[in-house]
């Protein structure tokens, strides 16, 4: 019994420790994260262009197409 508390005892020091070593100091959390590298970065919305896809278009149709088709098998269900 007394080989368990102190193994237990042990166990929490070293568990205690090494929390407390990866959450740093205080004066480290108030600098904020760091950016991120140039090439990592998200778009901003002023940066994406603002014309049609083509693409979109283009399976607009298809689908417009397909719902015509699959109507007709359907019958209104």
């Amino acid at each position: 019994m007394r080989k368990l508390v102190m193994m237990a005892t042990f166990v929490m020091l070293t568990i205690s420790s090494a929390a407390v070593s990866q959450t740093g100091s205080s004066s480290s959390s108030k600098q904020g994260p760091w950016p991120a590298p140039v090439g990592h970065r998200q778009p901003r919305a002023d940066q994406v262009p603002q014309g049609k896809d083509a693409a979109a278009d283009a399976e607009k149709r298809e689908d417009a197409e397909l719902d015509r088709r699959i109507k007709s098998i359907c019958r209104g269900c």
